[in-house]
């Protein structure tokens, strides 16, 4: 949604036609596909269907933890993930035919899942997955002991296999992983490159796609070798490459003088990105750095503004570093570069667990009343099911665990999917048995076939990805004896009340975004004066990274929470406008910050530079105030005279014995004069009777 208005016609539109590109490897498909097929065929052919059942189950209910990382990742990920629905399913067969036991359980399961969201989307699935198979298990009970721990683990099982499977291929390309997101970087570097001018969002795909190479590269499950070095090596390159060319777009490189030079450097970026992804050597982005070389020679020394050559030079040069670096860095390649040892960014460190979950366990914490929201629905919906014998009544409390989210825009937005994707499923499902043979085989290959639909596009259409689910269960209870066109109708009612419970839930007790969405835009503001104030002190380089960093997460928050108060029903008019100002002005700072960033990487500091550093530490404590006064619903007082600082500063520069680097950091100063002008300006015309400010804080 982009209208600035709340249209509810406009939202279900919009949830409904909009697609995004799959993102999902074709071989990711496979492997999850294998796990919950193959037990179920192992199972048929040796006349255990009930095991082969319990394996590919607990296969299916665990298949969204194999997400990308690290290979140590992925297997600590996935291990408690397939832990958490053995002890989920044990519970739910030992006390499924008890409601008091059951709702006590559900209320339990509900808060602690719940209570994950705050450790990221990865960990928040493994309480989903928890709350699920209770609530499915709970609808078979099997009182006996030992009869409950061999049902639950042969889903304990599943998960061990979908983790095999997911790490089946580190013996023979160890360091894949790390080579994947370091691809998918320089990708993003090779589309900025051809870009004569960046936009406002900054390309944020490629923002995220740094911060997760950083968290592959440099977090607690990184993987050791030679290699590892090289590959640090070209983090940091990556990081560099990036901060010219948003210089380089900056200062306005002439149109045709410098076209062929962006393209070459695309070139060079796509080719390393190539033998990233291919572990090879890359031969073809060192052709392209001769040719960009010869280009460089072979532009006028006067073409572009002052002070773009020794960009394009800085450029050309990390370029070769990448070409070197990446030769080396392949899966069995030798490290042959020395690096300093790199430390994860603070900003993206977590905390300790026990500390985390104790910081969350207050009123005013998103993660705490999206636990307690959780509890009471899943507890209610599984109240409601049994209360009123509903024919298959697991699935309302399945479809409230599933639908119910922290925000309101994604709880309604699964709500409405799923509910047209299990109608359109069960449609599907039954018009494809019609004109499959009834025979076992054949309905395992059509399973097959919508289980790889789902998980290859349940990131792009969620409604078409339940649909595809939805038959996927359908043919898998019908192994159980439960006729695919039974109980259709039930399923569809089920499913509309669970949707209908959750978004209900999240109503009578929300967290609107627009009570959250200054905090989030003052912190972003705050990181970027943090980041002016590192800049200030050239002779601390290490702290440029970490500020850089710190400001790349805080702009990635307020995005996010831009883009759920844009989806929430009566968000003021007002408070948007203002958001989306603060978020575009901000971001136009943020790319003079890093323009001035290059210039020093590019250049020793001259000595007319201390005055333009104790510039960047004034700016910086006039944007720290911008940002108060932004969390304190005020006008920015008491705010220092940038205009008239820069232009003092423009006169000591104007005797430079460097005219042209001297001209560069005065323009840059200049930009970021009017960037933190702009700002105030913004914060201060800014309605301060907050009726949104209220209406959040009164839910």
């Amino acid at each position: 949604m982009t209208s600035g208005t709340y249209s509810l016609r406009s939202h279900v539109l919009d949830s409904l036609t909009r697609t995004r590109r799959p993102d999902v490897p074709l071989r990711v498909v496979v492997r999850n596909t294998a796990a919950v097929i193959l037990p179920l065929g192992v199972g048929i052919a040796t006349g255990h269907t009930a095991i082969g059942l319990g394996v590919g189950a607990g296969a299916l209910d665990t298949m969204f933890s194999d997400q990308p990382g690290p290979y140590r990742q992925r297997i600590s990920r996935l291990l408690l993930a397939s832990l958490a629905a053995g002890l989920a399913s044990l519970c739910g067969f030992l006390i499924g035919g008890q409601l008091l036991p059951m709702l006590l359980a559900t209320l339990a399961c509900g808060f602690f899942g719940g209570l994950l969201v705050v450790f990221g989307t990865d960990i928040a699935r493994v309480g989903m997955t928890s709350m699920i198979l209770l609530v499915v298990t709970a609808a078979e009970p099997i009182p006996s002991l030992p009869g409950a721990l061999g049902a639950a683990a042969l889903i304990f099982a599943g998960g061990l296999l979908l983790t095999l499977f997911s790490v089946a291929a580190w013996p023979l390309q160890r360091y894949w992983p790390e080579r994947n997101a370091l691809c998918v970087v320089y990708r993003g570097l090779a589309t900025l490159a051809r870009q004569q001018a960046h936009d406002d969002d900054d390309v944020p795909a490629l923002t995220d796609a740094m911060t997760t190479l950083q968290q592959t590269l440099l977090g607690p499950h990184r993987a050791h070798g030679r290699a590892m070095e090289a590959f640090g090596v070209l983090l940091e390159l990556a990081e560099r490459i990036r901060l010219e060319l948003v210089a380089i777009a900056e200062l306005h490189a002439h149109a045709d003088a410098h076209a062929m030079f962006r393209e070459d450097a695309a070139r060079v970026l796509q080719g390393v990105a190539e033998a990233l992804e291919q572990g090879e050597s890359p031969a073809r982005a060192a052709h392209a750095l001769q040719t960009l070389r010869a280009t460089l020679q072979a532009l006028p020394p006067g073409a572009g503004p002052a002070g773009l050559q020794a960009h394009l030079h800085a450029l050309s040069g990390q370029l070769a570093a990448a070409v070197r670096n990446a030769d080396w860095a392949g899966s069995r390649g030798e490290e042959r570069a020395a690096a300093a040892e790199t430390r994860l960014p603070r900003a993206l460190r977590g905390s300790a667990v026990l500390a985390t979950l104790r910081a969350s366990l207050t009123m005013r914490s998103v993660a705490f009343r999206h636990a307690v929201r959780c509890a009471v629905c899943l507890s209610l919906a599984l109240l409601v099911s049994r209360l009123w014998q509903l024919p298959h009544g697991y699935w309302l409390p399945m479809t409230a665990a599933i639908v119910l989210r922290p925000d309101f825009a994604a709880t309604f937005n699964f709500g409405l999917l799923r509910v047209v994707g299990t109608v359109l499923g069960l449609v599907l499902t039954t018009a494809l048995l019609f004109v499959t043979p009834d025979q076992p085989w054949a309905h395992l290959a059509l399973m097959a076939l919508l289980c790889m639909a789902f998980r290859y596009l349940a990131t792009a259409h969620y409604g078409i990805a339940v649909a595809a689910l939805t038959g996927t269960v359908v043919i898998l209870l019908s192994y159980e004896g439960v006729a695919p066109g039974a109980a259709v109708t039930d399923r569809v009612i089920n499913t509309a009340l669970g949707c209908g419970m959750a978004l209900l839930a999240y109503v009578a007790w929300p967290t609107w975004e627009r009570g959250r969405a200054r905090a989030a835009l003052a912190d972003m503001l705050t990181a970027y004066a943090d980041y002016l104030a590192a800049l200030a002190r050239p002779d601390q380089r290490d702290a440029h990274r970490e500020a850089r960093t710190a400001a790349r997460t805080a702009r990635s928050n307020a995005q996010a929470s831009l883009e759920r108060m844009r989806a929430e029903p009566a968000t003021p008019a007002a408070l948007l406008d203002l958001a989306n100002a603060l978020f575009a002005n901000g971001n136009r700072l943020a790319r003079t910050a890093m323009s001035f960033e290059a210039l020093l990487d590019d250049h020793d500091p001259p000595p007319e530079a201390d005055a333009a550093f104790g510039f960047m530490a004034r700016a910086a404590e006039a944007l720290r105030a911008v940002a108060t006064a932004l969390r304190e619903r005020r006008a920015p007082v008491s705010l220092p005279d940038l205009r008239a600082l820069q232009r003092e500063l423009a006169a000591r520069l104007a005797q430079s014995g460097d005219p042209a680097r001297a001209e560069l950091l005065a323009r840059v100063c200049d930009r970021l004069t009017d960037n933190v002008d702009t700002l105030a300006h913004v914060t201060s015309r800014s309605p301060q009777v907050a009726a949104d400010g209220r209406a959040g804080n009164a839910a």
